[in-house]
């Protein structure tokens, strides 16, 4: 069994993985893979990164994502499970589990839907906007940390191509 090629000082272990793709395929063009590899290290990476900030204030992505999505809607902070799962992309029965357990926290409550009494709707309680203001400001702040080392130009430049990317996939 060859082994790898080492890693060099100015490169990732993407690098390594395509130059040992193209020693041993030299017939498959792993240009694409160049981009791909990385997103999906990245994605592990900065879940990673993501998940032990939020460990500090007892909650998840998923839960994050919940909180935050009621404190960008605005006061009152309300919103019905369907509003939150179209925009957090929960299926019915997570997105269930996932407000029972903000509940039994105190961070949201179920209250009654002003349009349609019979519709409950979760509302962020006073600790909840606490929680996620603190939350994330965090997560903010991981995220300039992440990109700390690129200028405002190459921010823009990697959002648009992500973006782009993003809705080709969609």
């Amino acid at each position: 069994m060859a082994e790898q090629t080492p890693v060099r000082a100015d490169e990732d272990i993407v690098d390594q993985l395509l130059r040992d793709w193209a020693h041993e395929r030299p017939d498959l063009d792993v240009s694409a893979m160049a981009v791909v590899g990385r997103l999906l290290h990245l994605g592990g990476l900065l879940q990673a990164q993501a998940g032990e900030r939020l460990r500090a204030f007892g909650i998840g992505y998923t839960e994050l994502d919940v909180l935050a999505t009621l404190r960008r809607s605005g006061a009152p902070y309300r919103l019905s499970p369907t509003a939150l799962r179209k925009s957090v992309l929960l299926t019915s029965g997570a997105m269930t589990a996932c407000l029972n357990r903000l509940e039994q926290r105190g961070l949201i409550s179920r209250v009654s839907d002003e349009a349609d009494r019979r519709s409950l709707v979760a509302m962020l309680t006073d600790q909840g906007v606490r929680l996620i203001d603190e939350a994330i400001a965090s997560h903010f702040g991981g995220a300039e940390r992440t990109v700390g080392g690129l200028d405002r130009t190459e921010r823009a430049e990697l959002a648009r191509l992500l973006r782009k990317l993003r809705l080709q996939l969609e």
